[in-house]
């Protein structure tokens, strides 16, 4: 518990490298006349990375990464190309963040980011754009080391985070990138003392927050930002679908990133996801197989975390017709995924070995339903509630 709560406190303090460490709302004018010396808000720049920053989302890499050279050759000395290949190793990393594979390129990429962000405010200490890339380079590393549990790195990062966010406010051309930070921290410097009432000591140190404002802010990013647009919409459908239970808001955004970006697995696998929370079960099991297929085919990015969501979505969906057979394979391969990604104690993988205990019972194969029952009772923690309905179904059918 005490970790996920570190992940939470660096989460809000570095989570997208741009937040503010004053809650507040967005800036009375997002017009951007940018002053020449600001790379970020250059129109001209906007307008030819467009493309680019599509097929990164898209993951189509090479392409991306090609483009995102030229800008390294035609801005040798500025940290925006480095910062968007970083970005596009985050994206591989997020598919599955367990798997450590591009764990160093990513942290390379950001520290020749920072590094020249460093060099441009060395020579210019009110340059708000270096400011923004040392708070965006720092967070996204902080952001790393919390997944990987590395929590001295992930604190100190975190620290020169806060420190350059603070520093890169002044710009009102920056809204409504910088305005993403805010909105978060709005959100979850509520959220966490609510959630968890042994942090409130240490969340009454920061400014106090609006989850109502974040919402809203957020909002605000995902409608009208450029380089921040994107990242927002994806902390919008996941708020939607987690914390703020609106499923059909949730399913709206997920389903305009799926069709924007249909290559991207991690917006697939959550558009499959919010149809089957709103009960569309058939639409659900039509993606989550196109998602196995391409898992066969081995198309970038989707890999077996994508096949566990997948896979259970197409059982349940068997399970609600009456086809116990397809169901049973379907639960079989949401195993086999989840024990590919060391994902045992995730819920899908503990829902699909009830469900397995379920249908050998049913098949009058009481060993086989045993073995799968003391395997949730194994993963699961004893106050998880497939931990209770194991012990619950064992002693009814005294297995």
């Amino acid at each position: 518990m005490y970790k996920r709560l570190a992940l939470m406190l660096v989460f809000i303090c570095g989570l997208t490298g741009i937040a503010s460490v004053k809650a507040q709302g967005p800036s009375s004018s997002t017009t951007v006349n940018a002053p020449s010396k600001y790379l970020l808000l250059d129109k001209g720049l906007q307008y030819r990375i467009t493309k680019s920053i599509n097929s990164m989302y898209n993951f189509d890499f090479p392409t991306a990464e090609h483009d995102f050279a030229v800008f390294g050759f035609q801005y040798p000395d500025h940290p925006l190309p480095d910062f968007l290949m970083a970005l596009g190793y985050w994206w591989r990393i997020e598919v599955d963040v367990t798997n450590e594979r591009y764990d160093d390129l990513f942290i390379e990429y950001l520290d020749r980011a920072i590094e020249k962000a460093e060099d441009m405010w060395d020579e210019d200490d009110t340059n708000k754009e270096a400011a923004f890339f040392l708070a965006a380079g720092y967070g996204f590393q902080g952001r790393l080391y919390s997944e990987r549990q590395s929590w001295t790195k992930a604190a100190w990062a975190g620290r020169n985070s806060l420190k350059y966010m603070n520093l890169s406010r002044g710009e009102a051309e920056f809204n409504p990138e910088l305005l993403l930070g805010d909105a978060l921290f709005n959100y979850f410097s509520v959220w966490i003392p609510e959630n968890y009432p042994m942090m409130k000591p240490v969340m009454s140190l920061f400014p106090k927050g609006s989850k109502e404002l974040g919402l809203k802010q957020l909002e605000t990013v995902a409608e009208n930002a450029f380089y921040t647009r994107v990242e927002a919409q994806y902390f919008l459908f996941r708020l939607y679908a987690s914390e703020e239970k609106r499923p059909y808001d949730a399913l709206r955004i997920s389903e305009y990133l799926n069709t924007k970006f249909p290559n991207n697995p991690y917006f697939h696998r959550s558009y499959a996801r919010h149809l089957y929370a709103v009960g569309k079960w058939t639409e659900s099991m039509k993606e989550s197989l196109e998602i196995l297929s391409r898992i066969d085919s081995k198309m970038p990015g989707y890999e077996s975390n994508s096949g566990r969501y997948a896979a259970f979505f197409i059982a349940q969906y068997y399970d609600r017709i009456g086809d116990k057979a397809e169901a049973k394979r379907y639960y079989l391969k949401t195993i086999s995924y989840g024990e590919e990604t060391e994902s045992q104690e995730s819920g899908y993988y503990l829902h699909s070995l009830i469900q397995l205990g379920k249908i050998a019972t049913a098949e009058k194969n009481k060993p086989l339903a045993k073995k799968y029952f003391n395997q949730v009772k194994k993963y699961a923690k004893r106050k998880h509630p497939a931990h209770q309905e194991a012990r619950d179904f064992i002693k009814k059918n005294k297995l």
